[in-house]
């Protein structure tokens, strides 16, 4: 399989690391992993799709991009304002979304606010940002404010005498496969004395300072004009209501929707299965856009082609 490394350097001095999958491939895909994973989370759905370019992106903080300056946060807002600075250093006008989890969350956020840089959506096991009631607001914000606390105090990072022995703690965390949790830890480790530790910057899982009402995000998810292609696990994501995953649901009312057997990283653990999904959601597209071609109306042929497909 074709993969290259890639760094890119954004004004403001932050360096994005990615892997570009099948670099020749003509349909561009940016994918965009989840919450303290890496670009390796792609790699075995990027080896089932040779008919797509997927650039699979380090979020800041993450895998091997660089750390955000010491005194500021990791806001989703933030990963959406990097995405579109690297979007047009690449010249990628329009290109195929593909996210995981937070990676997913962070996509559809940017595709409601930019719909004209996203050709489709693809969410794996993602229906939007975490959200928190209003009484939550003050809880929230000292958590936060705790956490930073705490990360200032500059406890050590652990350190693993092997990176066997960082990928059993990943398992046991996540529940991943002992393939997916040695890829995730093979991209996620730097050496240091003793050992490896995580290349991930702490602050990560330092909490949020604030979260969106869940009528928010439901009013982002609202908002999303491309079109989409939902790829949820069974069971069903673990850190959300199911009244809350339906209601998410109720807002997408045109979008594709295919349950895979699996856990949260099911694009890894069933890679094949998922591919077959976002391979037929990018046939679709291309017949959608050979329509438009005829008609005039992109947007009016891709509903007719891969809008409310659900199981």
């Amino acid at each position: 399989m074709s993969v290259q490394e890639r760094r890119f350097r954004l004004a403001s001095g932050l360096e994005l690391a990615a892997r570009e999958h099948h670099p020749d491939a003509p349909v561009k895909v940016l994918a965009l992993h989840g919450w303290l994973d890496n670009a390796a989370s792609f790699d075995a759905l990027a080896a089932q799709l040779p008919q797509c370019r997927i650039l699979a992106v380090d979020l800041a903080g993450h895998g091997r991009s660089g750390h955000r300056p010491p005194g500021t946060w990791y806001h989703n807002a933030d990963y959406c304002h990097d995405l579109l600075e690297l979007l047009d250093q690449l010249g990628w006008q329009q290109s195929l979304w593909l996210g995981h989890s937070l990676g997913g969350a962070v996509l559809a956020m940017l595709a409601a606010a930019c719909p004209e840089r996203v050709r489709g959506l693809v969410l794996i096991d993602s229906l939007g940002l975490i959200a928190a009631a209003p009484e939550q607001a003050c809880s929230q914000l000292r958590r936060a404010l705790d956490g930073g606390v705490r990360h200032r105090q500059q406890r050590p990072l652990r350190v693993f005498a092997s990176m066997a022995e960082a990928a059993a703690v990943r398992r046991q965390a996540s529940g991943l496969d002992e393939t997916a949790a040695q890829a995730l830890v093979e991209r996620g480790l730097d050496p240091v004395a003793g050992g490896w530790s995580w290349s991930s910057d702490p602050r990560l899982t330092v909490a949020s300072p604030s979260r969106l009402h869940e009528s928010q995000v439901q009013a982002l998810l609202a908002s999303l004009r491309c079109p989409l292609q939902l790829v949820l696990a069974e069971p069903p994501l673990p850190f959300m209501a199911a009244g809350d995953i339906q209601g998410r649901l109720d807002c997408l009312p045109r979008a594709r929707l295919r349950r895979i057997a699996g856990g949260h990283h099911v694009h890894m653990e069933a890679a094949q299965a998922v591919a077959g999904v976002v391979g037929g959601f990018v046939e679709a597209l291309a017949g959608a856009q050979a329509q438009a071609g005829g008609d005039g109306d992109a947007e009016s042929a891709a509903d007719r082609s891969s809008a409310s497909v659900r199981e």
